[in-house]
């Protein structure tokens, strides 16, 4: 079975290892969302936090662009409020974090029975979810790995030439090799989705997380 980790814990745990992360922290009240969020500066993006949701957009626990207090407070009621009526899952409290920006893209690793811990990765979004534009590599990457898998993707010229500023696509490459040695160092990690990842020209920041540990 292993073990699942989630949300702040998977951010946490990632920044503990040296990978780029947005600052986050969990609120177990409205009043700890509001400090958190002036503490990491405006604005801020709220989600709901929970070992029962896999998908907070679907269960309309996420709450983005909140500019000051007021917003931040209401967001909070609002996703617990929503919450509240089923029982049926746990709630950990309310993840409040710093506003993600650039282009998204989406860093996985899965355990192929036959070859062994396999690196995906492909634009967020819609290139993702209805285009299936990924690209795969065995673990460790070799040297030209990492470019061939930027360059292997359909939407590859949305980060050369974004429609707005321009993207660090150096910082994406040395990401997936980090990426790469990381795992290949840590056989216990069976499953890893990074998803998303906001890249842009000031580089690559994790945003949200799932790792599954045996």
């Amino acid at each position: 079975m292993g073990a699942l980790i989630l949300s702040v814990d998977a951010i946490t745990f990632l920044e503990e290892q040296g990978f780029p992360v947005l600052k986050s922290c969990l609120a177990k009240n409205e009043d700890e969302a509001a400090d958190k969020a002036g503490e990491i500066g405006f604005p801020v993006t709220l989600k709901l936090s929970s070992p029962d949701v896999i998908h907070k957009t679907e269960a309309s626990g996420i709450r983005v662009s909140l500019k000051d207090e007021t917003a931040v407070r209401e967001a909070f009621r609002e996703i617990v409020g929503s919450f509240a009526s089923d029982t049926s899952r746990r709630l950990d409290g309310v993840m409040v974090q710093e506003q993600g920006g650039g282009i998204e893209v989406i860093v996985g690793m899965l355990s192929d029975p036959q070859f062994g811990p396999v690196l995906m990765f492909g634009l967020g979004g819609i290139f993702v979810e209805a285009m299936k534009d990924v690209s795969f590599r065995l673990v460790p990457l070799g040297p030209s790995d990492a470019k061939d898998m930027l360059e292997e993707l359909k939407g590859c010229e949305v980060l050369k030439n974004p429609r707005n500023g321009s993207v660090d696509l150096a910082a994406i490459e040395s990401f997936l090799f980090r990426i790469s040695t990381f795992l290949a160092d840590r056989p216990e990690i069976r499953e890893m989705d990074l998803n998303p990842v906001f890249v842009s020209s000031h580089g690559i920041r994790i945003c949200d997380a799932r790792i599954k540990i045996q």
